[in-house]
């Protein structure tokens, strides 16, 4: 083996759209009728898992109760899709990936049976 150093590749930032399903929790914030929420975010990583990971211990930190995520990809996954990301959205995306951050752009409570 060589004594030389081997660079790792550091692999660039992106921002995943994830959209977070939220459980009641003491001090959540939601609504006092809401049993829950979903939360539309957009997380930077460096891949989707990454992604994940860091939204669910914000969320968790924010005493927030996550129960599931569903990925939705980065804004090329979503335009290779086909649907129209609007500038607000693109905005929102490049915020998160300039602050090495999650933001969360909609919450949306549930109030009784709601699904």
């Amino acid at each position: 083996m060589s004594d030389e150093k081997i660079e790792k590749t550091k692999r660039p930032q992106q921002v995943y759209t994830l959209l977070v399903e939220v459980g009641r929790h003491e001090g959540d914030g939601l609504p006092d009728d809401a049993t829950g929420a979903a939360l539309l975010c957009y997380a930077s990583g460096v891949d989707e898992a990454e992604a994940v990971r860091e939204t669910v211990a914000i969320l968790k930190q924010a005493d927030m109760a996550p129960l599931d995520v569903t990925g939705y990809g980065t804004l090329e996954d979503r335009l290779a899709d086909g649907p129209e990301v609007s500038d607000d959205e693109r905005a929102l995306m490049e915020r998160a990936l300039a602050e090495n951050s999650v933001v969360v752009a909609q919450v949306t409570p549930f109030a009784g049976d709601d699904k």
